[in-house]
């Protein structure tokens, strides 16, 4: 199976996102796209000729998690954007979010601290599929960090990619856009 590319054009046009921003950003998005085709491929290829006990098949595996985390995270970055209203406030995740932080505030500072981080990476507001509890984390790269059993609810991406064509180093400034942006209908619709 072939993953595929999807457009998110849609999302050009939206305020503090320049055009450049979003068009780099969706070509670095299919290259993830690409490149977890190609590996898939290889690897397949190489399990067929039994060549599983190499190191090059090992790395590969491990690349493959970069790979493909880097597709899908773009995928829930891209998909929890767009949005044109605020958080209803009193409504249901506003609600499971202050149950988890003891209020909006709180777990949007929370959100906002893990995204001002020195690094690379992603903040990635996770529910807990046993508990339903939800809990903000830090993924490094594309595949360190991920909560085991968790699914992920907003995903925003804080490489430099994300935001230094418009922003610079003012990474506060682009999350400050980010949260302008947030599609939480979208957001809301993850929560099982």
């Amino acid at each position: 199976m072939a993953y595929t590319a999807k457009d998110y054009s849609k999302l050009i046009g939206m305020d503090g996102f320049s055009q450049t921003l979003l068009t780099n950003h969706f070509t670095l998005y299919q290259g993830y796209v690409t490149n977890t085709n190609k590996l898939m491929d290889i690897l397949a290829t190489m399990l067929k000729e039994e060549k599983t006990a190499t190191p090059e098949y090992a790395e590969l595996k491990r690349r493959f998690g970069f790979e493909f985390n880097g597709m899908r995270l773009h995928e829930y970055y891209f998909e929890n954007l767009g949005g044109q209203t605020p958080l209803d406030k009193s409504g249901a995740l506003a609600k499971k979010l202050a149950e988890a932080y003891g209020s909006y505030d709180a777990w949007e500072q929370d959100f906002r601290a893990t995204g001002a981080m020195r690094g690379i990476g992603w903040v990635v507001l996770y529910q807990d599929n046993i508990t339903g509890g939800l809990c903000n984390q830090w993924i490094n790269e594309h595949e360190v960090g991920h909560l085991a059993g968790c699914r992920p609810i907003l995903v925003m991406d804080v490489f430099e990619h994300a935001f230094m064509i418009d922003y610079g180093l003012k990474r506060a400034d682009y999350m400050a856009a980010f949260f302008k942006n947030i599609d939480w209908k979208a957001v809301a619709d993850r929560i099982k």
